[in-house]
């Protein structure tokens, strides 16, 4: 009887030891941004023409496992005064309260509320957009391109991330007075993201 009841204790201990484990949360990975190898791009329509664009100088917090979708989240936020969009004369102008009023909100920022699965290393970072005092709820669809050993960078990993989406530029009162119209400056803005990152193992 005293081995049956040694048994059970032991077996009850290993249960709740596993039990235990198995209510552990790991943290995501985090991981920075190669600005090397990473761009954040736009792309809008002059009359009837794309016209490209960039932002230089960002930064932000990633912190993602596709295995551990409830820990992981996107904070980014963009320096509106790096605009670039190969003209310095426009990039002015876009700086203005005309446009962006770089001056008195310098920064656009993304902050993710959640990070669901659509398939295929496919995802939706869901979360808030704010563009000057603007602030709207948006989903982001990204790609995991793939994970792997940084063969560059012992103990790194690497892994690169697309993203797109259309925005309507006057949902954020960017392009006021004779800009608010689409007729010369299109209202859709098409987002481009290609993120290279790299993390400790």
């Amino acid at each position: 009887m005293k081995t049956l009841n040694k048994i059970t204790t032991v077996l009850a201990l290993l249960l709740f030891a596993f039990s235990s484990l198995a209510l552990v949360k790991y943290a995501a990975t985090n991981w920075t941004i190669d600005k090397n190898h990473s761009a954040v791009n736009f792309k809008v329509t002059h009359f009837f023409t794309p016209v490209n664009g960039q932002f230089n100088d960002y930064e932000a917090n990633v912190n993602f496992d596709p295995e551990n979708l409830e820990e992981s989240m996107i904070d980014v936020r963009i320096m509106v005064n790096s605009i670039d969009t190969k003209n310095e004369r426009r990039d002015g102008h876009l700086r203005t309260d005309d446009f962006f009023n770089a001056e008195k909100w310098p920064h656009i920022t993304f902050k993710s509320t959640d990070i669901q699965s659509a398939g295929n290393n496919e995802f939706v970072a869901n979360g808030t957009l704010t563009i000057k005092d603007v602030s709207k709820e948006i989903s982001l669809p990204f790609t995991l391109l793939g994970i792997q050993d940084n063969p560059m960078q012992e103990n790194t990993l690497v892994a690169g991330i697309t993203a797109s989406t259309k925005l309507d530029r006057t949902d954020y009162t960017v392009g006021t007075g004779d800009w608010a119209s689409d007729a010369v400056i299109g209202d859709e803005v098409t987002i481009d993201l290609n993120l290279e990152l790299n993390a400790e193992k």
